[in-house]
């Protein structure tokens, strides 16, 4: 409910009629724009494993094009007709989305700002009034407030945003050292350096496959990022949780079967 924004051409369509320019500154710029017109250094800190110098051939650029509030406005009107065109509007409508929304708002209750600039940023906004748009909303709360404690973790545990990626790819899943590099903007040269750091650390070994000890230090980093997530379900309770599980699945399996998500990204995670 909150990740196919970032692969529906909706998104582009709108931001861009703002005045944003295609590709990776309609990313960029609406993600942050909850900050307000906030310069490089602070995108690259939160969005923690893109390349700094990728950041800062879009931002600030991207505020003399739109306004934050602009940004904003699109990204909303690009959220909606991007989930009535996978849902529908008879869906939007039901009961079950009504259910959802009112459930995960409930669970951003168990959400603290502190530490959680991301989550914080957008927690200022202003809520929606239709079901499926305050659905919306609550998603990308409790996904920035859940990716903003995975930073934290990753921090304590020693790992920089290239750091984060060469462990990442290292587990040996869909996401490719190839891919990473290529969405987040680091050469091969930055690539093989964060890999020698690593090597170093006894992380992963010269292919960047991890070892015995990165395999745990991912654990630990994954637990501590549940540790730190958990307010929000412990707020909602068991039986609300499982029941927000159940509608939300529903919704997600329905919007992916309507192509939320490109072929090609399921053809790679499948290959992997």
């Amino acid at each position: 409910m909150h990740s196919a924004q970032y692969f529906a051409p909706e998104t582009e369509q709108y931001l861009t009629a703002a005045g944003l320019r295609p590709g990776r500154m309609c990313y960029f710029a609406s993600r942050s724009a909850a900050f307000g017109a906030i310069g490089p250094g602070g995108v690259a800190a939160t969005f923690f494993n893109f390349n700094p110098a990728l950041v800062a051939r879009h931002i600030p650029r991207a505020w003399t094009l739109a306004t934050a509030e602009q940004i904003l406005a699109a990204r909303l009107e690009a959220v909606d007709a991007t989930l009535r065109r996978l849902l529908g509007d008879e869906t939007l409508a039901s009961p079950e989305v009504a259910e959802a929304a009112e459930l995960a708002r409930e669970a951003t209750e168990g959400c603290v700002p502190e530490g959680r600039p991301l989550y914080a940023a957008h927690a200022d906004l202003d809520w929606p009034e239709q079901p499926h748009m305050v659905l919306y909303h609550a998603a990308t709360l409790l996904r920035e407030y859940r990716g903003d404690g995975h930073i934290a973790a990753l921090v304590d545990h020693g790992l920089s945003g290239i750091g984060a990626l060469i462990t990442h790819t290292g587990m040996a899943k869909a996401f490719t050292p190839d891919a990473a590099k290529r969405t987040r903007g680091w050469s091969e040269e930055e690539w093989d350096a964060g890999v020698a750091v690593l090597v170093e650390r006894g992380v992963v070994d010269a292919s960047g496959v991890l070892t015995e000890s990165g395999t745990k230090l991912r654990a630990g980093i994954e637990s501590r990022t549940d540790d730190a997530g958990v307010g929000p379900w412990l707020r909602l309770g068991d039986d609300k949780v499982e029941r927000l599980h159940e509608l939300g699945r529903a919704l997600s399996r329905a919007a992916v079967a309507a192509g939320a998500f490109p072929k090609a990204l399921f053809a790679t995670a499948n290959k992997a």
